[in-house]
């Protein structure tokens, strides 16, 4: 099976070729082993969950579900060591509600690390945004027909099916990460208090170059992960860490990358010189004097 033939990487946490008695099960009970809020997936729609944990990219797994991200919770592990010093005791809180001055939801936050004292008390938190990837085409149309017929259908080429699915990097960025950095970075950089954002390479890789910093002047650390196939089942590697300032990060992601004025010049010139081209409009008057 050429990968970019079959676009579903991961169904249900498994691999479309895999048949074991677990991979079975999880498909037919619609299950999630990333550690969702309930044993079931609800990508999408509660009652009939769309169970694309990752699609084929290239020659690499993306991720398009946040929850995979949830995988042995290594994604808290790694926040929490750029948060705490070593030795803190700490928990996580998913989907915690963060608030503006004026009490107007600026979102929720995927993840609140906090840390606390023998006695229960929290003296410190930090953020951790999941950032998956948004598709351009249509996911759902092949993993439709993929669950239709699992086996005859694993290895199947959807090649020539109208709105193949592509990881849709741009949007990723603008209409998600972006907002997430600006509103709800901008209240906790306020507060002072530090950010982790986890992605994964083939996401990391198409943002702008990021000024990097010691871990401790860091403000915001950008977790990187890959998805990597062993011989029955991909798994959750990070593969780096990058350590950054929040408004130099910020600024390099929302600044566009400005192309060429004479390009745009010579746009309009030949807006202008096609409208000029135009024969003109010749209107029928009909005689005001018959009648």
């Amino acid at each position: 099976m050429q990968k970019e033939n079959q676009p579903l990487a991961e169904v249900f946490g498994h691999l479309p070729t895999d048949f074991s008695p677990k991979a079975i099960r999880y498909r037919r009970n619609k299950l999630c082993p990333f550690n969702n809020q309930i044993p079931n997936c609800t990508k999408d729609k509660a009652k009939d969950p769309l169970g694309v944990c990752s699609i084929h990219y290239r020659e690499d797994a993306v991720i398009t579900c946040p929850v995979r991200f949830r995988e042995d919770w290594i994604v808290a592990d790694d926040a929490a060591n750029f948060f705490f010093p070593e030795g803190a005791t700490w928990t996580s809180l998913t989907e915690v509600r963060l608030a503006d001055f004026d009490g107007r939801s600026a979102g929720n936050i995927d993840v609140v690390l906090v840390a606390y004292d023998r006695d229960g008390r929290v003296y410190d938190f930090g953020s951790l945004e999941i950032q998956a990837v948004y598709i351009s085409g249509n996911v759902r149309n092949p993993f439709v027909h993929y669950m239709s017929d699992c086996k005859a259908n694993a290895a199947m080429n959807w090649t020539r099916q109208p709105n193949y699915p592509r990881p849709d990097f741009l949007s990723s960025s603008r209409k998600r990460l972006a907002p997430q950095l600006m509103f709800k970075g901008g209240i906790l950089q306020a507060w002072n208090k530090k950010m982790a954002v986890a992605l994964d390479s083939a996401f990391y890789n198409t943002l702008p170059d990021l000024t990097e910093v010691p871990k401790s002047e860091a403000e915001v650390a950008w977790l990187v992960y890959d998805l990597v196939l062993d011989a029955t089942r991909y798994q959750l590697t990070r593969t780096k860490v990058v350590y950054t300032k929040f408004s130099e990060a910020l600024n390099a992601i929302t600044r566009p990358k400005v192309g060429r004025i004479e390009d745009f010049m010579n746009l309009l010139q030949s807006k202008v010189d096609e409208k000029q081209e135009l024969p003109p409009t010749n209107k029928i008057v009909e005689n005001p004097f018959e009648g």
